[in-house]
């Protein structure tokens, strides 16, 4: 039914608003006769008069102004949709729908931001931080254009673009029997409890990794799903952890530089495969492939 309607229902508002065919096909710019023809097929379909006709004159019937109340509010709501989206896709004030690591929150995403906003001063932006995994979903879902995340992701539906690495370091508290120390091998830290990321974050996989890497499985005291919670927890003396080095030094904990295996962890781009971009995410994206080995502050 609503296939068949769909198409006339802006007819039928016309005709309804002027109580006049000939007057509603010279606005809407339509043949006379299609108009009628498609009032009288929009009635059948119905089984409902929606007219009363005197010649080329017409009236609502009581069917025909109940049905006008809906129509009218259903093509308001398909004409704001339509304004919307032009608008998200307009070159200079569209919008891109960006996601990117908790880590890259404080001081990454916002100098991204501010510089690529000095040639498009009037995009904007829907902001979304979360970890890997979950923000690959809401790409897939359409709720993202670009993301910014870690690993590289692997998957034939998404393209991902290697931007940078980070060193990451091993984090102990300031009493830590490490803590004296610059340079430490993560095998050092075999007997240490751990504080990690939950399964699912892409530094959880990695910090797993890296310790099989190093010969030894972590043994995990706290899970989280904020890498500066885990830096409390470790200024609390409840574990180390394997972290990328915070925005705003942290008191009550020493962050040492991990020389073996090498600790870096890969931040890269990603968007949907065969996904069209807007004006304003087309040049979103090409800012940041330009920021390749240059996206992270030094």
């Amino acid at each position: 039914m609503v296939m068949l309607l769909a198409p006339r229902l802006a007819y039928f508002a016309g005709v309804a608003r002027t109580e006049h065919v000939t007057r509603a096909a010279q606005e809407m710019q339509v043949p006379q006769s299609t108009l009628s023809r498609a009032m009288v097929r929009l009635e059948q379909d119905l089984g409902v008069d929606l007219f009363a006709r005197i010649g080329r004159t017409v009236s609502l019937t009581p069917a025909g102004r109940t049905f006008l109340t809906s129509v009218e509010g259903a093509l308001a709501e398909v004409a704001r949709a339509a304004d919307a989206v032009r608008a998200d896709a307009d070159p200079a004030t569209g919008k891109v729908a960006f996601g990117f690591l908790h880590t890259m929150g404080s001081e990454t995403v916002p100098g991204l931001i501010r510089a690529f906003r000095a040639d498009h001063p009037r995009v904007r932006f829907s902001l979304v931080q979360n970890y890997g995994e979950a923000m690959i979903e809401r790409l897939r879902s359409g709720e993202l254009d670009l993301c910014l995340t870690s690993p590289v992701p692997d998957a034939p539906d998404l393209v991902g673009r290697r931007l940078d690495e980070q060193k990451l370091r091993l984090v102990v508290p300031a009493d830590h029997r490490l803590a004296a120390r610059k340079r430490v091998r993560l095998a050092e830290a075999a007997d240490e409890t751990f504080v990690t990321l939950e399964p699912g974050y892409g530094m959880r996989r990695i910090t797993d990794d890296l310790c099989q890497e190093a010969g030894f499985k972590p043994r995990i005291a706290f899970e989280g799903e904020e890498a500066e919670t885990l830096r409390g927890l470790v200024a609390a003396g409840l574990g180390v952890a394997l972290l990328p080095p915070p925005a705003v030094p942290r008191p009550g904990v020493v962050e040492l530089t991990v020389t073996a295996p090498r600790a870096v962890r890969e931040i890269a781009v990603a968007w949907l495969d065969g996904h069209p971009d807007t004006p304003p995410v087309a040049a979103f994206k090409r800012f940041l492939l330009s920021k390749r080995g240059n996206l992270l502050p030094t």
